[in-house]
Protein backbone atom coordinates (compact mmCIF):
# COMPACT_ATOMS: atom_id res chain seq x y z
CA UNK A 1 0.00 0.00 0.00
CA UNK A 2 1.08 3.48 -0.84
CA UNK A 3 2.54 5.45 2.56
CA UNK A 4 0.18 8.31 1.28
CA UNK A 5 0.66 9.78 4.82
CA UNK A 6 3.75 10.98 3.81
CA UNK A 7 2.46 13.49 1.70
CA UNK A 8 0.02 14.92 4.76
CA UNK A 9 1.55 17.85 6.03
CA UNK A 10 1.55 17.82 9.96
CA UNK A 11 -0.37 19.98 12.30
CA UNK A 12 -3.31 20.69 9.74
CA UNK A 13 -6.26 18.61 12.29
CA UNK A 14 -6.77 16.24 8.90
CA UNK A 15 -6.26 12.37 8.81
CA UNK A 16 -6.42 9.98 6.44
CA UNK A 17 -8.89 6.51 6.92
CA UNK A 18 -8.61 3.25 5.47
CA UNK A 19 -11.59 2.43 5.68
CA UNK A 20 -12.78 -1.33 5.62
CA UNK A 21 -15.96 -3.76 5.63
CA UNK A 22 -17.36 -7.00 7.42
CA UNK A 23 -19.70 -8.64 5.89
CA UNK A 24 -22.40 -10.24 8.98
CA UNK A 25 -24.80 -13.09 8.17
CA UNK A 26 -27.33 -12.07 10.83
CA UNK A 27 -27.46 -8.63 11.74
CA UNK A 28 -27.84 -6.67 15.20
CA UNK A 29 -31.10 -4.75 16.22
CA UNK A 30 -30.86 -1.56 14.65
CA UNK A 31 -30.60 1.60 16.73
CA UNK A 32 -29.66 4.53 17.92
CA UNK A 33 -25.94 5.15 16.52
CA UNK A 34 -26.25 1.99 14.25
CA UNK A 35 -27.46 3.34 11.03
CA UNK A 36 -24.60 1.88 8.96
CA UNK A 37 -25.73 -1.74 10.06
CA UNK A 38 -28.71 -1.22 7.60
CA UNK A 39 -29.18 -3.27 4.16
CA UNK A 40 -26.50 -2.16 1.89
CA UNK A 41 -26.81 -2.85 -2.05
CA UNK A 42 -22.93 -3.74 -2.04
CA UNK A 43 -23.79 -6.41 0.33
CA UNK A 44 -24.15 -9.92 -0.72
CA UNK A 45 -27.26 -10.87 -1.43
CA UNK A 46 -29.93 -12.70 0.64
CA UNK A 47 -32.02 -11.96 3.65
CA UNK A 48 -30.34 -10.81 6.58
CA UNK A 49 -26.64 -9.76 4.95
CA UNK A 50 -25.34 -7.01 5.54
CA UNK A 51 -22.36 -5.06 5.61
CA UNK A 52 -20.79 -2.77 8.41
CA UNK A 53 -18.26 0.19 7.30
CA UNK A 54 -15.04 0.81 9.28
CA UNK A 55 -11.86 2.86 9.52
CA UNK A 56 -8.09 3.01 10.76
CA UNK A 57 -5.70 5.67 10.71
CA UNK A 58 -3.51 4.60 7.66
CA UNK A 59 -0.72 6.09 10.10
CA UNK A 60 -1.14 2.70 11.80
CA UNK A 61 -1.54 0.29 8.79
CA UNK A 62 1.42 -0.98 7.18
CA UNK A 63 0.16 -2.52 4.24
CA UNK A 64 -2.81 -4.52 3.10
CA UNK A 65 -2.63 -7.48 1.42
CA UNK A 66 -4.32 -10.86 0.43
CA UNK A 67 -5.17 -12.98 2.98
CA UNK A 68 -1.71 -15.20 3.49
CA UNK A 69 -1.18 -18.89 4.25
CA UNK A 70 -1.29 -18.79 8.16
CA UNK A 71 0.32 -21.42 10.56
CA UNK A 72 -1.93 -22.18 13.99
CA UNK A 73 -0.51 -21.16 17.22
CA UNK A 74 0.00 -24.14 20.17
CA UNK A 75 -1.63 -21.38 22.72
CA UNK A 76 -3.93 -18.53 22.34
CA UNK A 77 -5.83 -15.88 24.47
CA UNK A 78 -9.11 -15.75 22.44
CA UNK A 79 -10.26 -17.94 19.15
CA UNK A 80 -10.40 -14.59 17.23
CA UNK A 81 -6.16 -15.28 16.80
CA UNK A 82 -6.33 -17.10 13.74
CA UNK A 83 -2.66 -18.11 14.11
CA UNK A 84 0.30 -16.58 12.58
CA UNK A 85 2.00 -15.59 9.25
CA UNK A 86 5.75 -15.03 7.51
CA UNK A 87 5.86 -11.99 5.53
CA UNK A 88 9.60 -10.70 4.65
CA UNK A 89 10.71 -12.33 7.85
CA UNK A 90 8.49 -11.13 10.33
CA UNK A 91 6.30 -13.32 11.98
CA UNK A 92 2.80 -11.68 12.09
CA UNK A 93 -0.24 -13.06 14.28
CA UNK A 94 -3.51 -12.83 12.63
CA UNK A 95 -6.73 -11.70 14.48
CA UNK A 96 -9.89 -12.56 12.44
CA UNK A 97 -11.83 -8.36 13.37
CA UNK A 98 -15.34 -9.64 12.78
CA UNK A 99 -14.95 -12.56 15.28
CA UNK A 100 -13.27 -10.53 17.86
CA UNK A 101 -16.65 -8.49 17.83
CA UNK A 102 -18.50 -10.92 17.75
CA UNK A 103 -20.27 -11.43 14.61
CA UNK A 104 -20.89 -13.95 12.36
CA UNK A 105 -18.93 -14.80 9.04
CA UNK A 106 -21.45 -14.78 5.45
CA UNK A 107 -20.50 -16.91 3.23
CA UNK A 108 -19.34 -14.98 0.26
CA UNK A 109 -17.42 -15.32 -3.29
CA UNK A 110 -15.29 -12.76 -2.18
CA UNK A 111 -11.72 -13.37 -0.20
CA UNK A 112 -11.04 -11.40 2.55
CA UNK A 113 -8.24 -8.96 3.00
CA UNK A 114 -5.80 -8.53 5.43
CA UNK A 115 -4.69 -5.29 6.75
CA UNK A 116 -1.34 -5.15 8.45
CA UNK A 117 -0.59 -2.58 11.44
CA UNK A 118 1.97 -1.16 13.43
CA UNK A 119 1.08 0.70 16.62
CA UNK A 120 2.98 1.23 20.06
CA UNK A 121 5.70 -0.45 18.38
CA UNK A 122 3.67 -4.04 17.98
CA UNK A 123 3.01 -6.01 14.60
CA UNK A 124 -0.69 -6.73 14.75
CA UNK A 125 -2.20 -8.43 11.42
CA UNK A 126 -6.57 -8.42 11.18
CA UNK A 127 -8.68 -10.08 8.96
CA UNK A 128 -11.69 -8.16 7.09
CA UNK A 129 -13.92 -9.11 4.63
CA UNK A 130 -12.99 -6.00 2.32
CA UNK A 131 -11.24 -2.44 1.71
CA UNK A 132 -12.80 0.17 -0.21
CA UNK A 133 -10.45 3.18 0.30
CA UNK A 134 -8.27 5.78 1.93
CA UNK A 135 -10.04 8.93 3.16
CA UNK A 136 -8.89 12.16 3.60
CA UNK A 137 -10.84 13.99 6.57
CA UNK A 138 -10.52 16.88 8.97
CA UNK A 139 -10.17 16.03 12.41
CA UNK A 140 -13.58 18.12 12.92
CA UNK A 141 -15.86 15.88 11.34
CA UNK A 142 -15.04 12.56 13.75
CA UNK A 143 -17.52 13.01 15.96
CA UNK A 144 -16.92 11.19 19.51
CA UNK A 145 -19.32 7.71 19.99
CA UNK A 146 -22.57 8.47 22.24
CA UNK A 147 -23.05 6.38 24.82
CA UNK A 148 -25.05 3.51 23.37
CA UNK A 149 -22.34 3.13 20.80
CA UNK A 150 -19.64 2.84 23.07
CA UNK A 151 -21.15 0.33 24.97
CA UNK A 152 -22.62 -1.83 22.31
CA UNK A 153 -18.83 -1.89 20.97
CA UNK A 154 -17.52 -2.29 24.57
CA UNK A 155 -15.40 0.89 24.15
CA UNK A 156 -14.06 -0.55 20.76
CA UNK A 157 -14.81 2.22 18.48
CA UNK A 158 -13.71 5.80 19.05
CA UNK A 159 -15.13 8.24 16.62
CA UNK A 160 -17.91 7.96 14.16
CA UNK A 161 -17.64 10.00 10.71
CA UNK A 162 -20.22 9.91 7.96
CA UNK A 163 -18.03 9.15 4.37
CA UNK A 164 -20.07 9.43 0.95
CA UNK A 165 -23.99 8.82 3.07
CA UNK A 166 -22.26 5.89 5.23
CA UNK A 167 -21.31 5.84 8.57
CA UNK A 168 -18.17 4.66 9.60
CA UNK A 169 -16.69 3.38 12.79
CA UNK A 170 -13.06 3.85 13.44
CA UNK A 171 -11.74 1.27 15.81
CA UNK A 172 -9.61 1.45 18.79
CA UNK A 173 -7.65 -1.60 17.32
CA UNK A 174 -5.26 -0.49 20.30
CA UNK A 175 -7.91 -1.87 22.71
CA UNK A 176 -8.28 -4.99 20.56
CA UNK A 177 -4.66 -6.13 20.74
CA UNK A 178 -4.72 -5.11 24.41
CA UNK A 179 -7.01 -7.33 25.23
CA UNK A 180 -5.56 -10.35 22.95
CA UNK A 181 -2.24 -9.69 24.90
CA UNK A 182 -2.41 -7.93 28.30
CA UNK A 183 1.27 -7.54 28.38
CA UNK A 184 0.76 -5.02 25.71
CA UNK A 185 -1.45 -2.65 27.19
CA UNK A 186 -0.83 0.33 29.70
CA UNK A 187 0.09 -0.33 33.22
CA UNK A 188 1.51 1.66 35.96
CA UNK A 189 4.87 0.17 37.14
CA UNK A 190 6.30 1.76 40.70
CA UNK A 191 8.10 5.22 40.13
CA UNK A 192 10.70 4.13 42.05
CA UNK A 193 11.98 7.73 43.93
CA UNK A 194 11.32 10.29 45.82
CA UNK A 195 9.78 13.28 43.74
CA UNK A 196 10.76 16.38 45.17
CA UNK A 197 7.77 18.17 43.35
CA UNK A 198 7.14 22.07 44.05
CA UNK A 199 3.58 21.88 42.60
CA UNK A 200 3.86 21.56 38.86
CA UNK A 201 0.52 22.14 36.76
CA UNK A 202 0.01 19.48 33.97
CA UNK A 203 -2.79 19.60 30.99
CA UNK A 204 -3.39 16.45 29.69
CA UNK A 205 -5.58 15.71 26.35
CA UNK A 206 -6.92 12.46 25.67
CA UNK A 207 -9.90 11.12 24.26
CA UNK A 208 -9.84 7.40 26.37
CA UNK A 209 -11.16 8.31 29.67
CA UNK A 210 -8.78 4.88 30.79
CA UNK A 211 -5.84 6.71 29.70
CA UNK A 212 -7.05 10.08 30.83
CA UNK A 213 -7.04 8.64 34.38
CA UNK A 214 -3.97 6.43 34.21
CA UNK A 215 -2.29 9.70 33.05
CA UNK A 216 -3.41 11.87 35.99
CA UNK A 217 -3.00 8.44 38.50
CA UNK A 218 0.56 9.23 37.53
CA UNK A 219 1.30 12.63 37.31
CA UNK A 220 -0.63 13.01 40.50
CA UNK A 221 1.65 10.18 42.46
CA UNK A 222 4.87 12.59 40.85
CA UNK A 223 3.37 15.71 42.73
CA UNK A 224 1.65 17.32 39.99
CA UNK A 225 -1.74 19.35 40.27
CA UNK A 226 -3.65 17.31 36.92
CA UNK A 227 -6.60 19.15 34.61
CA UNK A 228 -7.51 16.78 32.21
CA UNK A 229 -9.87 16.83 29.04
CA UNK A 230 -11.05 15.08 26.11
CA UNK A 231 -9.46 16.69 23.09
CA UNK A 232 -7.29 19.45 21.18
CA UNK A 233 -10.26 22.01 21.20
CA UNK A 234 -11.11 21.81 25.09
CA UNK A 235 -6.91 21.94 25.63
CA UNK A 236 -6.96 24.62 23.56
CA UNK A 237 -9.80 26.48 24.63
CA UNK A 238 -8.11 26.14 28.42
CA UNK A 239 -5.07 27.30 27.23
CA UNK A 240 -6.67 30.33 25.65
CA UNK A 241 -8.81 31.02 29.00
CA UNK A 242 -5.07 30.96 30.85
CA UNK A 243 -3.56 33.00 28.82
CA UNK A 244 -6.34 35.80 29.18
CA UNK A 245 -6.35 35.14 32.90
CA UNK A 246 -1.80 36.24 32.75
CA UNK A 247 -2.52 38.52 30.66
CA UNK A 248 -5.33 40.59 32.86
CA UNK A 249 -3.59 39.74 36.14
CA UNK A 250 0.13 40.20 34.33
CA UNK A 251 1.05 37.51 35.33
CA UNK A 252 3.13 34.40 34.02
CA UNK A 253 1.64 31.84 32.01
CA UNK A 254 3.27 29.13 34.52
CA UNK A 255 1.13 29.81 37.29
CA UNK A 256 -1.89 28.34 35.54
CA UNK A 257 0.32 25.28 33.49
CA UNK A 258 3.96 24.02 32.86
CA UNK A 259 3.35 21.33 30.76
CA UNK A 260 1.08 20.07 28.12
CA UNK A 261 0.42 16.26 27.61
CA UNK A 262 -1.78 15.25 24.70
CA UNK A 263 -2.48 12.24 22.36
CA UNK A 264 -2.07 12.72 18.86
CA UNK A 265 -5.52 10.84 17.81
CA UNK A 266 -8.64 13.35 18.69
CA UNK A 267 -11.86 13.95 17.81
CA UNK A 268 -12.50 17.87 16.52
CA UNK A 269 -8.78 18.99 17.28
CA UNK A 270 -5.62 16.54 16.66
CA UNK A 271 -2.61 16.57 19.36
CA UNK A 272 -0.13 17.63 16.54
CA UNK A 273 -2.97 20.94 15.30
CA UNK A 274 -2.73 21.47 18.82
CA UNK A 275 0.97 21.67 19.44
CA UNK A 276 1.16 23.78 16.50
CA UNK A 277 -1.02 26.38 17.46
CA UNK A 278 0.79 26.04 21.15
CA UNK A 279 4.08 26.60 19.25
CA UNK A 280 3.16 29.33 17.04
CA UNK A 281 1.90 31.38 19.53
CA UNK A 282 3.58 34.51 21.48
CA UNK A 283 2.95 33.30 25.21
CA UNK A 284 2.77 29.89 25.13
CA UNK A 285 5.38 28.63 22.79
CA UNK A 286 7.71 28.15 25.63
CA UNK A 287 5.15 25.97 27.25
CA UNK A 288 7.13 22.41 26.88
CA UNK A 289 4.71 19.82 24.29
CA UNK A 290 4.57 16.37 25.53
CA UNK A 291 2.94 13.94 22.65
CA UNK A 292 1.49 10.72 24.79
CA UNK A 293 0.60 8.54 21.55
CA UNK A 294 1.25 4.72 19.89
CA UNK A 295 1.85 6.38 16.73
CA UNK A 296 5.09 7.20 18.09
CA UNK A 297 7.12 5.04 16.35
CA UNK A 298 10.26 5.44 14.20
CA UNK A 299 8.73 6.16 10.71
CA UNK A 300 6.14 9.04 12.44
CA UNK A 301 8.10 10.70 15.05
CA UNK A 302 9.24 13.52 11.98
CA UNK A 303 5.50 14.47 12.56
CA UNK A 304 5.50 15.76 15.76
CA UNK A 305 9.27 17.35 14.97
CA UNK A 306 7.54 19.23 12.48
CA UNK A 307 5.09 20.52 14.70
CA UNK A 308 7.61 21.25 17.93
CA UNK A 309 7.03 19.24 19.80
CA UNK A 310 9.69 18.74 23.10
CA UNK A 311 9.16 15.52 23.84
CA UNK A 312 7.25 12.27 21.93
CA UNK A 313 6.62 9.26 24.27
CA UNK A 314 4.80 5.48 23.09
CA UNK A 315 2.08 4.91 25.11
CA UNK A 316 3.32 1.31 26.22
CA UNK A 317 6.10 3.67 27.72
CA UNK A 318 4.01 5.43 29.87
CA UNK A 319 5.84 5.45 33.52
CA UNK A 320 8.47 7.56 31.91
CA UNK A 321 5.74 10.63 31.28
CA UNK A 322 6.12 11.93 34.38
CA UNK A 323 9.94 11.74 34.30
CA UNK A 324 10.74 13.19 31.10
CA UNK A 325 7.51 15.76 31.72
CA UNK A 326 9.63 16.98 35.00
CA UNK A 327 12.78 17.12 33.30
CA UNK A 328 11.45 19.54 30.19
CA UNK A 329 9.66 21.90 33.05
CA UNK A 330 13.14 21.84 34.89
CA UNK A 331 15.33 22.34 31.51
CA UNK A 332 12.61 25.61 30.62
CA UNK A 333 12.98 26.97 34.11
CA UNK A 334 17.11 27.24 34.39
CA UNK A 335 16.73 28.49 30.48
CA UNK A 336 14.86 30.82 31.69
CA UNK A 337 17.18 31.56 34.68
CA UNK A 338 20.06 31.93 32.62
CA UNK A 339 18.29 34.69 30.41
CA UNK A 340 17.35 36.52 33.13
Amino acid sequence: MAQTNILLEAGTNELEVVEFYLDEATPPSVGEGMENVEADPQAPAGAGFYRGYYGVNVAKVLEIIRMPKVTELPEVQHPSVLGAFNLRSRIIPLVDLAMWLGKTHTQTDEQPKTIVTEFNNVTTAFMVSGVNRIHRISWEKVEQPNKYVAAVSNNTVIGVVKLEERIVFLLDLEKVVANLNPKLGLRLDDLGEDWDNTGYRALVADDSALVREMQRDLLEKAGFTVEVVENGREAWERLEDFKRRAEEGNRPITDFVHVMVSDIEMPVMDGLNLTHRIKTDPMLKQLPVVLFSSLITDKLRHKGESVGADDQISKPEVTQLAKRAMALIRDRERAQTETA
